[in-house]
């Protein structure tokens, strides 16, 4: 009878909500291993990856160069699709000693920045898809739990200001890793083998001092493979807030990569730029700026204000109109304008949006999965969008429709989310 009662106990605090607030010291662990996550993630999709597989294709025609790589990240895409939520499910049923969410990040982390440098060291276009799309697994793997460990132990009234911290080192990512791969570790496999040590560097302190409550094996609910399957689709009829901010996620993050993803090609063939490397830093930095300050200050506004859905509305829109002037308008200087802009909607998106998600989730025993699932709308888009921008790019000659489609998309993630009715 008492071991009934202590399993109880501990299962009810596994899965209950979060009532006290994490710490500063707690949040800048979170932060460090977020920024090692993206420098990983995103310095290859701005610069290695392009210029990796450009090296590849001998061809004077420079579509050619630019359907390869979304061939290549529309692959790891697929992966992605699968990898999510099936991590994250795995992860809720966890009875690890270690806790639920610690193994799969650390599993996640070791993967992903192995396949990198193995990454580095391919010269066949094949080889290239392969350790790519094995570096996009780990990163599902690690970020799968790493995004549930907000619904886990973070309370809602801090979930904005504590998901900026996740959008934030996103923008700072970006910009120090390029800076790092054009300024200082210039090869090819130098720079990949730069931003895998930092990662594990960065992720490694949180994985090691994050509490993570241990579900007993007792409590883990016994399920068929069938049932185990058909948990990965939410009805949206019955769960409509999920399924809108889902969608939302989807077009919105679409929308921003087709912005973003092909950006190192527009400044080289679109502007004819010729210095298109520095001028793509400069971008970027701007970029990051903005991004920074959107992601923060909404964030913690949205928390102060108990209000999500109407950030993530404007924040969706203000990244239309950034498209649209750089398929209008192509010229550096009003990328520059639109650089700050996306930089403002995609930040304030990030934070607010991650803190909508966790308010939705049709259940806390699957918070893992669930946000898996979710976290689908933010990485398949990625990998996807430089696929569906090239074959934009190819059929128009030019960038204008890949400008405008990304506007449109994220129109779309606007209107979606003001459907969301459970959270103001």
């Amino acid at each position: 009878m008492v071991t009934v009662q202590r399993v109880t106990v501990q299962t009810e605090t596994v899965f209950a909500e979060p009532t006290r607030r994490v710490g500063g010291g707690w949040i800048a662990l979170f932060a460090a291993a977020w920024l090692g996550i993206w420098m990983a993630q995103l310095t290859p999709i701005q610069l290695l990856l392009p210029l990796q597989i450009e090296n590849r294709v001998h061809t004077e025609n420079w579509v050619d160069s630019v359907v390869a790589f979304g061939i290549i990240s529309g692959i790891a895409g697929v992966a992605a699709l699968v990898t999510f939520p099936l991590t994250g499910a795995l992860s809720d049923r966890s009875t690890s000693r270690w806790g639920r969410r610690r193994p799969f990040i650390a599993a996640g982390a070791l993967l992903f920045a192995v396949a990198l440098v193995l990454l580095g060291i391919q010269s066949s276009l094949v080889g290239i898809g392969v350790f790519w799309t094995l570096s996009i697994i780990g990163f599902c793997i690690l970020t799968a739990s790493f995004t549930a460990v907000i619904s886990d132990q973070v309370v809602v009234g801090q979930r904005g200001y504590v998901s900026g911290w996740l959008s934030a080192p996103q923008a700072i990512g970006t910009i120090l890793g390029l800076v790092l791969v054009t300024t200082v570790f210039t090869a090819q496999f130098a720079g990949y083998l730069v931003v895998a040590v930092l990662l594990v560097l960065l992720v490694a302190p949180f994985c090691i001092w994050m509490p993570d409550a241990r579900l007993p094996p007792e409590a883990r609910a016994r399920v068929t493979a069938r049932a185990f399957v058909d948990g990965f689709w939410i009805n949206p009829k019955r769960h409509p807030d999920f399924g809108f901010t889902l969608l939302s996620r989807v077009l919105v993050n679409t929308g921003n990569a087709l912005g973003t993803a092909l950006l190192l090609y527009f400044l080289t063939f679109g502007l004819n730029d010729s210095t298109p490397e520095d001028d793509l830093i400069v971008l970027t930095l701007i970029y990051m700026v903005f991004v920074i300050i959107a992601s923060l200050g909404a964030g913690a506004l949205s928390d102060r204000l108990e209000r999500r859905r109407a950030f993530v509305f404007a924040a969706s829109a203000l990244q239309a109109v950034a498209a649209l002037l750089l398929a209008f308008v192509p010229n550096l200087t009003v990328a520059m304008v639109a650089a700050g802009l996306l930089g403002l909607g995609y930040g304030c998106f990030l934070s607010v949006d991650q803190a909508l998600a966790t308010q939705v989730l049709p259940d806390p025993v699957t918070r893992g999965k669930d946000l898996g699932i979710m976290n689908i709308a933010t990485a398949v888009p990625q990998a996807m969008a430089p696929l569906l921008g090239a074959g934009v790019v190819a059929l128009f000659g030019g960038f204008t429709g890949l400008f405008v489609l990304s506007a449109l998309f994220a129109f779309a993630g606007a209107l979606a989310v003001a459907r969301v009715k459970s959270v103001r």
